[in-house]
């Protein structure tokens, strides 16, 4: 057997994967099954995009690009943080990467030591963990729950920070909650921010552009934290690009240089043809975008009414994202019909694949073991269609 190094033996698989594969694996076989476990909009990229891609394959925009990105489209994206979210960025304070995920650990690589402290409020996304402990340092996590809407306060987060606490990473809107932080919670979490300067600040904001009550906010926009806070977005949720795997960040020169050399020793630069699709999705017509943040939030609406007819399940209605995230304590050490006890969330995911043919994912790697995350990036009879066999399969324990 080859012998595995041990960081690579250490880094544990995604939930989210995990699921989808086994998902997948069920339907190969023949199983109707209803996928709810992977976070992918279900639209087609927009036509203009793809127009823009060929255009540049067909015209030889097809070598090797810069490792930081073509300058085209970090000039795109410094227009875009100004002009949507009202923060001032040149071009070298850019670097595109093969996705948001590929601009993440970039960037904690780039920023954590071992035995430093990094803060992530809980739920948060599955990969931030193993990110943290792959680059040696020390997740600290804030947990929340229902209650409080999945978000923590400014309180909580004070109380986190040590004189060992190097960063904050956080999302929102939020995967897997969907929970939005306001303008006067983001506020709150300034005004304790500015009290500590050695902690720097990871902003996920992939899900931007699906959000339903009122503009986009960033910790960005306050200038005291400027120069140890990262913006990191993408353009697969908004844009419908998952597969096209194009991400960013944007920040500190300094730190920008340190992911360029990160990134130069495991990837170089990004798909160039990829690139120049980003050019036109950012400077192009924003309506399609806008349609299917319309189309989601119709999805949650339709998905929260009919996930409310089960009994006790504790579900906050997300703001943003596109999952619901519903706490199911309730449930935790019932039985199935066959008598076997589900002990954890894992148990009773597992439950619902194989007796009601709909994928989900546990709570526990996003730091929430007593929830369960359901995607609505499907259509609007699937997702009915799982709501009815998931009510059936939760009045069936006992």
């Amino acid at each position: 057997m080859t012998r595995i190094s041990q960081r690579i033996a250490d880094i544990v698989e995604s939930q989210t994967l995990a699921m989808t594969k086994k998902a997948r694996e069920l339907k190969a076989a023949g199983r109707d099954i209803i996928s709810l476990s992977i976070g992918e909009p279900d639209f087609d990229t927009p036509a203009f995009i793809c127009e823009a891609a060929h255009e540049a394959a067909q015209s030889g925009q097809t070598h090797y690009p810069p490792v930081s990105g073509i300058p085209e489209l970090r000039q795109a994206i410094c227009d875009k943080l100004l002009r949507e979210n009202k923060v001032q960025y040149q071009a070298d304070q850019i670097i595109i990467s093969s996705g948001a995920k590929q601009s993440l650990i970039n960037a904690v690589l780039a920023l954590v030591n071992p035995g430093d402290e990094v803060i992530l409020p809980a739920p948060y996304w599955v990969s931030y963990p193993t990110m943290v402990e792959y680059a040696g340092g020390k997740v600290v996590p804030l947990y929340t729950d229902a209650s409080q809407d999945f978000k923590a306060s400014a309180q909580q987060l004070e109380s986190a920070i040590t004189d060992k606490t190097r960063l904050l990473l956080f999302s929102s809107p939020c995967n897997p909650s969907g929970a939005v932080m306001t303008p006067a919670e983001l506020d709150a979490w300034a005004e304790v921010l500015e009290r500590y300067p050695q902690v720097f600040i990871l902003s996920d904001e992939i899900y931007e552009h699906i959000q339903y009550e009122g503009p986009h906010s960033s910790l960005a926009t306050h200038e005291a934290l400027q120069n140890r806070l990262a913006i990191v977005n993408g353009f697969s949720k908004g844009y419908a690009m998952t597969g096209w795997r194009l991400g960013y960040l944007a920040g500190p020169k300094d730190l920008v240089a340190a992911c360029d050399k990160v990134q130069g020793l495991f990837t170089s630069g990004a798909n160039s043809v990829a690139q120049w699709a980003g050019v036109a999705a950012l400077n192009g017509d924003q309506s399609e975008v806008r349609q299917m943040c319309d189309r989601f939030q119709s999805r949650r609406d339709l998905v929260i009414k009919a996930m409310n007819e089960i009994p006790h399940l504790q579900m906050p209605v997300p703001a943003g994202a596109f999952y619901v995230f519903p706490d199911v304590s309730h449930y935790l050490g019932k039985s199935d019909p066959q008598g076997n006890s589900l002990e954890s969330s894992e148990d009773l995911c597992l439950y619902l694949l194989e007796s009601a043919g709909v994928s989900c994912v546990s709570g526990t790697g996003f730091g929430a073991p007593n929830c369960i995350r359901l995607s609505y990036a499907a259509a609007e009879e699937s997702l009915l269609e799982a709501c009815r066999r998931l009510k059936l399969a939760f009045e069936a324990l006992n």
